[in-house]
């Protein structure tokens, strides 16, 4: 009876997640091989296909990714655009944006909708994070001032199309493809900044300004490192 149970949690689980009905999620279950007991089947590892530890999602938007699943699922999320889960999860459960996108592309890629680094219509993106020990001020401001931009980041002809005081810079790149910067505060004198360079062509495009923004955001961490002052005994 328990093993009838189970087996009907198991068809429920399916067709939760793939929308189908449940007599043709019972009846693929069926042509597999069934487990003798739970406790022998592996855990399914969701952070890894994520992209993001569980721990992590857990405390910025306190559920897990088992959680969000479940959620998504109930609200036959897989049928919806990427615009319309992040709506969802924006306004339902009121995510902040950075994070709200963190949920949204961590279940597509759970859901098989879109590959690590593959956005859902087809195209790559980057990303690539810092934490900085400077106020988010200083830190938006050398992104948004072309001065001082200029000096971490030389020899890029940019565009910045909007931007929203020490919370976010949406730009295009001189190739076409577009960044979207998202800015936190961390503490007085610490913030951080979220860069998602999108509409890239390939996995080798995402590879290549991966490793661009690594180091520019290296250089510019050395440029915002606190000025050390010594005073000289007299």
């Amino acid at each position: 009876m328990s093993t009838d149970k189970d087996f009907k949690r198991v068809v429920r689980t399916r067709l939760q997640k793939t929308g189908e009905s449940y007599t043709a999620a019972r009846a693929t279950l069926l042509r597999r091989p069934r487990a003798t007991t739970r406790a022998t089947e592996p855990p399914f590892d969701y952070s890894a296909k994520a992209g993001m530890r569980d721990a992590v999602i857990m405390e910025k938007t306190g559920k897990g990714w088992a959680e969000w699943l479940d959620v998504l699922d109930r609200a036959k999320a897989h049928e919806w655009t990427h615009t319309e889960i992040a709506r969802h999860v924006s306004e339902a459960h009121g995510v902040p944006p950075w994070w709200t996108q963190a949920v949204t592309v961590g279940y597509e890629r759970i859901k098989d909708l879109r590959a690590r680094g593959q956005r859902r219509a087809g195209t790559w993106e980057a990303a690539k994070s810092r934490t900085f020990a400077a106020p988010v001020a200083e830190v938006f401001c050398a992104f948004h001032d072309p001065r001082r931009r200029a000096t971490w980041l030389p020899g890029v002809k940019l565009t910045v199309r909007t931007a929203t005081a020490n919370k976010s810079l949406r730009i295009t790149w001189p190739d076409g493809s577009s960044v979207q910067c998202y800015f936190t505060v961390k503490g007085p004198a610490k913030s951080s900044v979220a860069v998602q360079h999108v509409k890239l062509p390939d996995r080798a495009a995402v590879d290549r300004m991966k490793a661009m923004w690594a180091e520019r955001l290296d250089a510019l961490a050395e440029r915002l490192l606190p000025t050390k002052r010594t005073t000289a005994s007299r």
